[in-house]
């Protein structure tokens, strides 16, 4: 979520990423949902965190936001704090064509008839240009990319959790970012303000309108995200530890 950005690392964080069933260098699962993907998730908190008993702080985009958000729900055990970027989800399954219309672009074309399809309502040209590129450069490192067609078509037709009111239920410091529609219409800024309103003490941050979202500028992200922990003294060099 922070596009290979090293800005964490260099400042005492251990940063673990990984790429979700199916998706990158990850093999394919036979079926995708939010169940799969928060066990997948479980699996990487048991196997990155068995030395370290001081809990993690987690975070993801889109997909990933849905996925960590539901782990938090379920079993919130550990988690230091959350960083929600993009949520989608508005409390039910989105059946929205425009999915399986990627998933066909991807299999038929390949990353840039499936960047096509992506970037193809976008505000102006240049934004037209930085979405096409992204969602280019994004696909072409799938190893499996019938793999991630067949999860665009059945993710989203999954529900991470039952009703956005559970989101009422986090107690952990969250950060949420969001973006401008302008740009990133995919990702509506009105469900992060949702988020934000229903999720007690939730911080929401984003870009200033008319510029390149902050969601996808790495090192400026990873920045934010210090500052937030830092906020809440779950910093390095924090009371926490």
């Amino acid at each position: 979520m922070v596009h290979g950005s090293r800005y964490l690392p260099r400042r005492g964080y251990r940063l673990v990423t990984y790429d979700a069933r199916g998706h990158g260098q990850s093999d394919p699962a036979a079926t995708y949902d939010y169940g799969g993907l928060a066990g997948d998730l479980d699996l990487v908190i048991d196997s990155t965190l068995a030395m370290d008993s001081g809990g993690a702080v987690l975070g993801g985009h889109s997909m990933g936001c849905h996925t960590v958000t539901r782990r938090a729900l379920a079993d919130p055990e550990g988690i230091r704090a959350l960083v929600l970027i993009g949520p989608v989800f508005i409390g039910e399954a989105d059946a929205d064509s425009r999915w399986d219309r990627r998933a066909d672009a991807l299999e038929r074309g390949g990353p840039e008839a499936f960047a096509e399809v992506v970037a193809e309502n976008s505000p102006g040209a240049k934004a037209r240009e930085t979405v096409y590129r992204l969602a280019r450069d994004r696909a072409r490192l799938h190893l499996h990319p019938e793999a991630v067609a067949q999860a665009l078509r059945e993710v989203p037709r999954s529900s991470p959790f039952r009703s956005l009111e559970e989101l009422a239920n986090l107690r952990m410091p969250v950060l949420i970012v969001a973006s401008h529609d302008e740009f990133d219409p995919g990702h509506p800024r009105q469900v992060a303000e949702r988020w934000a309103e229903v999720i007690p003490g939730a911080e929401l941050i984003g870009e200033a309108k008319g510029q390149s979202p902050l969601a996808w500028q790495g090192g400026l992200l990873s920045r934010e995200i210090e500052s937030f922990l830092n906020r809440h003294s779950l910093g390095p060099g924090g009371s926490d530890g």
